[in-house]
């Protein structure tokens, strides 16, 4: 529950003077016939008030058509009409308290809030320790000179952790104040100041009590949720920004005099010609107008198994050229690429999830007065029936603490972290705090295929029943490839000795396999129909085979694959279906390995040849019928959906991109870690429900007794760290309770690979 913090003065007058109209219409691109979109980075967006205010105001502009917040990306997309000026955005951001520039300039700068916050909680930590063993010798009896020594001392320590730890919540607060409205941060700071303030006053008059602990761990209990939010917000962005850099930089482009010049991705025109090296990626979508190779397209399929292209053949932005250099002719421009669709896709989904983060705004929001107007009326209240200002003071600074909203706040990152804890103990990495209240109500479940439910390594199908010298030889062919097909022959051979070929006797031709000419005869590791003379008459033993290895023509062994299904798997399934859950497997993979892969595992339900498009779309479809999806990916192809889905696990083998977007990474090879989570997050959801329970019930008995002149502010304070030790002390029940129980660990089934090519 966080808010917007001031900005510098000087800093907002610098981004709105110094952005002309030409150059805020330079850094935009148009999105539709007479519609221009801007993309502005606001780092102090922190909270559903922010969203609400910023796109209301924006959306208010003359000549605005849209205006969307990204909380986690902490940016501002606005769609403008073309014609005239365009419409005063940083104007309009400075007079609401935000600072604002073109996001190109700051497109990968890290959020600054989050090392400050971890300063923060790192010295109130350390000053609310030491004033805590003060205070406790004071609470022993000392007697009145030791106690004026340790309130000193207390109030030492306090002063300068209030200002430098206390200035995340102060700058808010008094930003929200002086704009006219009001925030979360503005009763925490009241309190923590009034607390401080009266401490001081009675250790200049030699009181018997002083509050400098309630106020300093009143801060450190805040920081820690605080510095959490942000955590989790800064990794959500990780997943697009790392998506980002599979974009490639620039491409040599064939210009119309015939010369070759390099040029950035965003000045590549759709019809120009480029010149694809090998390692290269694509930069913009395009098609072959000339060459042969092949492409890793795991950031569009998932899949393995490098693609064949050839003249004709449709590319996508990002995917790898493998094989041999091509000439393709882009057919979009990179902003209308596949990739920039990708991650459009990746921040429209994140967005969506600010749906909660938006609800517990909109409760702090509620918060924030009545705190206020309790306090208020409590102390005018006893000031009317007493006349003691000093009294009525204490009253309400007591109802201010008493009130303070650590143990609900508490109630859930406390669960969440004793929960992560568990789940790292079974080799499961929970990234996002928020997943396991999404975890914990999933009701439907989406499993992609290679690398998820099988392992995604071909293996040789039989190597012994291969005459070993055959074996030899195409090992010793296969172990100058890379793909995936040939590995697996060349580990297969690894003990049967080493056959000559030198590299300069031998080729590879993409999409078909690896060619040698020895003193032997030419001899050729590869597709049926490229190695043989006469594929149509394909030797019995050959029929079938993925790979064949021939001399001069003639087979002389076959080679068939099998990928496995991943450990645990059947036994996962089996314990999901029991559990009422619906499952299915969506693809990119082709229909028949797809098929082979549901009929393995109980006939599931299955989608194949599916796009990260198609992906999202079947989540999206699922969710448009009252269900809750979690999805369970592993590829590139599989960061829309991860991040679409309303929770998302992958494995610890999977790409960069998909265990970024996931909201939960397993370590095991074990899909057991599925059933194992969802019931850890089940029980963690009870025991929250529990902590919320206990902390209003604690409100209920506590702001009464408090408003009543029973409760002064030390008691105040020990009573906010009571129920923040209860709600605590509930949490570790999750670690304390009986296991979930897993899934039992199944031997791996092999599955045949049916076709591909070396």
């Amino acid at each position: 529950m966080s808010c917007c913090a001031p900005v510098s003065e000087l800093a907002l007058d610098l981004a709105a003077d110094g952005r002309r109209p030409d150059e805020i219409r330079l850094a935009s691109h148009i999105v539709a016939d007479g519609i221009r979109q801007s993309d502005l980075s606001v780092p102090g967006i922190h909270c559903g008030g922010c969203i609400a205010r910023i796109e209301s105001a924006l959306a208010g502009l003359p000549g605005v058509e849209r205006a969307r917040v990204n909380l986690s990306t902490r940016r501002v997309t606005i769609r403008w009409r073309a014609e005239g000026a365009p419409p005063p955005f940083f104007e309009t951001l400075r007079d609401l308290g935000y600072e604002a520039h073109l996001h190109e300039a700051s497109a990968d700068r890290k959020d600054p809030a989050v090392s400050e916050l971890v300063r923060a909680l790192a010295v109130a930590g350390f000053a609310a320790s030491n004033i805590m063993l003060l205070s406790v010798s004071v609470w022993s009896g000392a007697d009145p000179a030791t106690r004026d020594i340790f309130h000193w001392l207390s109030g030492a320590i306090a002063l300068p952790t209030l200002v430098y730890s206390g200035r995340v919540f102060f700058r808010s607060a008094w930003g929200a104040l002086r704009r006219g409205h009001t925030n979360m941060d503005v009763p925490i700071s009241i309190g923590v100041l009034l607390a401080f303030g009266l401490s001081a006053y009675e250790t200049f008059h030699h009181g018997a009590h002083a509050y400098f602990d309630a106020s300093v761990t009143l801060l450190f209990f805040l920081l820690i949720g605080r510095a959490l939010d942000h955590m989790m917000r800064e990794r959500a962005r990780v997943a697009v920004a790392g998506l980002a850099k599979l974009a490639a930089r620039g491409a040599l482009v064939r210009q119309p005099d015939g010369s070759n010049a390099y040029l950035g991705v965003e000045d590549i025109a759709p019809g120009m010609t480029i010149l694809l090296a090998v390692g290269e990626r694509v930069p913009v979508d395009a098609q072959v107008i000339e060459g042969r190779s092949e492409l890793d397209c795991a950031l569009v399929s998932g899949e393995s198994l490098p693609r064949p292209v050839a003249a004709g053949a449709a590319l996508q932005a990002g995917t790898l050229n493998l094989g041999a250099p091509l000439i393709i002719r882009a057919t979009a421009a990179a902003r209308d690429s596949f990739l920039a669709e990708m991650l459009r896709l990746m921040e429209a989904a994140e967005s969506g999830r600010a749906g909660y983060r938006r609800i517990a705004d909109r409760a702090a929001r509620l918060y924030a007065p009545v705190v206020h107007s309790a306090a208020a009326l409590t102390g005018l209240g006893w000031l009317l029936a007493t006349g003691d200002l000093h009294l009525s003071l204490t009253i309400a600074i007591s109802v201010l603490i008493i009130t303070c909203p650590c143990a609900l706040g508490l109630a859930v990152p406390m669960v969440q972290v004793v929960a992560a804890q568990r789940l790292f103990a079974r080799g499961i990495l929970l990234k996002d705090g928020g997943a396991l209240e999404r975890l914990a109500g999933v009701d439907a479940l989406i499993f992609d295929k290679t690398g998820t439910l099988t392992r995604g390594e071909p293996q040789l199908i039989g190597p012994d029943l291969i005459a070993p010298a055959a074996l030899a030889m195409a090992g010793a062919m296969a172990m100058h490839s890379r793909h995936p097909y040939s590995r697996a022959i060349a580990a297969a051979s690894g003990g049967l000795g080493a056959v000559p070929v030198p590299p300069d006797a031998l080729s590879e031709q993409p999409g078909y396999g690896l060619e040698a000419r020895l003193a032997s005869g030419t001899w050729r590791l590869g597709r049926p129909d490229w190695a043989l003379r006469d594929a149509a008459h394909t030797p019995q033993e050959s029929a079938g085979a993925s790979v064949v290895l021939a001399r001069d023509g003639a087979a002389e062994a076959a080679f068939r694959f099998e990928d496995r299904l991943r450990e645990g798997a059947a036994d996962a399934v089996a314990a999901l279906r029991h559990a009422g859950l619906p499952l299915e497997i969506v693809s990119g993979d082709r229909e028949a390995a797809v098929a082979h892969t549901a009929a393995a595992l109980g006939d599931l339900p299955y989608t194949a040849n599916a796009t990260p498009e198609g992906k999202r779309a079947r989540i999206a479809a699922i969710e448009a019928g009252g269900r809750k999806v979690l999805m369970i990916g592993d590829g590139l192809n599989d960061a829309p959906a991860l991040v679409a889905a309303h929770a998302s696990m992958a494995p610890a083998s999977a790409a960069d991109i998909g265990r970024n977007a996931a909201d939960l990474v397993f370590l095991h090879e074990s899909l057991a870690a599925v059933p194992l989570a969802i019931g850890i997050a089940r029980a963690a959801g009870r025991l929250v429900r529990q902590n919320l329970a206990l902390a209003v019930l604690y409100n209920l008995i506590a702001v009464p007794l408090a408003m009543l002149g029973y409760v002064t502010p030390l008691v105040a304070a020990i009573a906010m760290s009571g129920s923040s030790v209860l709600v605590v002390a509930n949490a570790l029940r999750l670690s304390g309770g009986p296991a979930v129980p897993a899934a039992r660990p199944a031997a791996s089934a092999p599955l045949r690979l049916a076709g591909g090519n070396a």
